[in-house]
């Protein structure tokens, strides 16, 4: 017959081991919302040597900041919560706010192409 404090001692190895064996890990990324990738966006290039802060404005004066474009880069900013066809300019300060750049008004569309400088 096993002692109890012995019975105890087995059960806790028989823990500690199962709970340091190997596990099975799966790692991915996760999906695109369907938000996301229906979201119209602006391919903007940005040709400064510095980021630039990037924001929409709606025409009726509504303006709202998409993101940070780092320098010398071009990305794909998805323009979430503006309708497409909205009437849209953007506009893209550079992080030191020593200068502002910003685009011709426009109907957005899924994918508005625009340059600073």
């Amino acid at each position: 017959m096993i002692s109890p404090v012995r019975a105890l001692f087995v059960a806790a190895a028989l823990a500690v081991i199962s709970a340091c064996g190997p596990r099975q890990v799966e790692v991915r990324t996760a999906p695109e919302t369907t938000t996301t990738s229906s979201a119209p966006a602006v391919q903007l290039t940005n040709d400064l040597s510095q980021a630039v802060n990037v924001y929409v404005n709606v025409s009726g004066g509504t303006e709202l900041f998409l993101r940070q474009v780092p320098a010398n880069t071009a990305e794909k900013v998805a323009v979430s919560g503006v309708a497409s066809g909205s009437t849209v300019s953007f506009k893209a300060v550079t992080v030191d706010g020593s200068r502002t750049y910003q685009s011709r008004q426009a109907p957005l569309s899924p994918l508005f192409t625009w340059s600073v400088p």
